[in-house]
């Protein structure tokens, strides 16, 4: 089977008055791998390093851009953004998070993070179904890109939702039996009142698609959750709308009907952090921003399924037969970054705040969200919300994202007014939503 690693990092290191951009592409494992696997990825796992940044004395939205040509946010900033009242914290609740090899510095990360930014942190639990594996020593290719999308999903979950339990589920690696794995641990334990994934496969990928074994596991373990009133939610991609191929095809777990697939954009607001605008992130073409200073660097995935059909909740909005992805949509562009956290590179000089962009930003964030309505709705979970979302649409509860296209190095999908690949049904105004939700 044909597996495409598409991960990329950028870094970028303040010098004395000078930018110094250098990339790099994450290897893949060379793990044996039987015919029938999906390997997942994480991605792109785009960071730019800011050295010199302190706490309680970060620069504003427009600072950012015009001193590294990208925006950035922090928790106080994505939350006003998104309307999301300050007393609404998450507790009583709990978040699971599934992720391959984990990360050795998550907990440190994450307090330092909270410290950073001025809110409280927690603790981390972690779980290894299969034994922990050695990440101390993982300083190359995927192990590594891993630890730093485990950082974003414990540290952003956090700030969305910061009295809520946090729950890491760790894969012992990124192949499908492995996470598969940790997904029915999380759910056969009930870790969350939410699960959030952000990792995927494209569904053109797969070999067998529909008949693939793992696959079937994974909508198996899904449907344990969803009957346990869980909600799911997966990053739809950060490769565009055909991951560089010559046909779109949508990321697997997002395009399964029981996952809500949480799409991206571009998110402005000012330094205050009230919402401006947002449009489909996609970088290239027009709607790259602010002069894109560091040239294209992904776009959402948000495409037709090969494997699913249109799910009752689809059918009559998105004019396909086949199940399509994205249903909701969150700020993921690198460059209207969030701040993130890492301590665990191999270099102590490459530790510190990082600005990320990706759909896997969105995922966890959209969990915690998820876990806020929980709290709202008396501590009752809300279960599966795409049957719940979708007659939301048009509402107050979302900002429907209109403009933009996710083509990356092959065909994408326009934004439009309602339903659109890309973006789904837009993007949460948290406070309408949940009380739409909970009414």
């Amino acid at each position: 089977m044909k597996i495409r690693r598409t991960s990329r990092a950028v870094a970028a290191l303040m010098g004395a008055g000078a930018l110094t951009v250098t990339a790099a592409l994450a290897t893949s494992t060379t793990a044996q791998a039987s015919s029938n696997d999906i390997v997942y990825h994480v991605g792109p796992q785009t960071f730019v390093h800011a050295k010199g940044l302190k706490a309680h004395a970060l620069p504003t939205p427009s600072q950012c851009i015009a001193t590294y040509g990208l925006a950035c946010y922090t928790p106080q900033e994505i939350r006003r953004a998104y309307d999301i009242p300050d007393s609404w914290d998450g507790a009583g609740e709990s978040i699971a998070i599934v992720d391959a090899y984990g990360s050795p510095t998550v907990q440190s990360d994450l307090d330092i993070f909270s410290a950073t930014m001025g809110i409280p942190s927690t603790t981390v639990h972690v779980y290894c179904p299969d034994g922990c594996p050695k990440t101390k020593t993982a300083h190359k290719g995927q192990p590594l890109g891993w630890a730093g999308e485990t950082s974003l999903d414990v540290q952003w979950a956090h700030a969305i939702a910061p009295a809520a339990r946090i729950n890491l589920v760790v894969a012992s690696n990124n192949y499908g039996n492995a996470l598969n794995n940790a997904v029915r641990y999380a759910v056969s334990h009930d870790l969350g009142d939410v699960l959030s994934m952000s990792y995927g496969a494209p569904e053109s990928a797969i070999k067998g698609r529909a008949d693939n074994t793992q696959l079937k596991q994974a909508h198996a373990a899904f449907a344990d959750a969803t009957a346990k009133g869980i909600s799911l939610f997966a990053s739809t991609g950060d490769d565009g709308a055909s991951f560089g191929e010559p046909a779109p095809t949508a990321n697997y777990p997002s395009s399964d009907p029981l996952v809500t697939g949480v799409g991206g954009t571009n998110l402005f607001t000012d330094d205050e952090g009230n919402y401006l605008d947002e449009t489909v992130w996609g970088d290239q073409g027009a709607g790259c921003p602010f002069g894109c200073t560091f040239g294209p660097i992904g776009a959402t995935g948000g495409a037709p399924s090969v494997v699913f059909p249109a799910p009752a909740y689809q059918q009559g909005v998105t004019g396909n037969s086949m199940r399509t992805t994205s249903d909701v949509s969150y700020n993921a562009s690198v460059y209207t970054a969030v701040l993130v956290y890492e301590g665990f590179n191999p270099n102590p000089d490459d530790n510190g705040l990082y600005f990320v962009g990706g759909t896997s930003s969105g995922s966890p964030q959209w969990a915690a969200i998820a876990a806020l309505a929980d709290q709202q709705n008396g501590g009752n979970r809300l279960g599966a919300l795409n049957p719940k979302l979708y007659p939301l649409a048009g509402t107050s509860a979302f900002h429907d994202v209109t403009t933009g296209n996710n083509a990356w190095d092959g065909p994408g999908f326009d934004g439009a007014v309602g339903y659109d690949y890309p973006t789904g049904i837009g993007s949460p105004d948290v406070a309408n939503l949940v009380a739409a939700l909970t009414h």
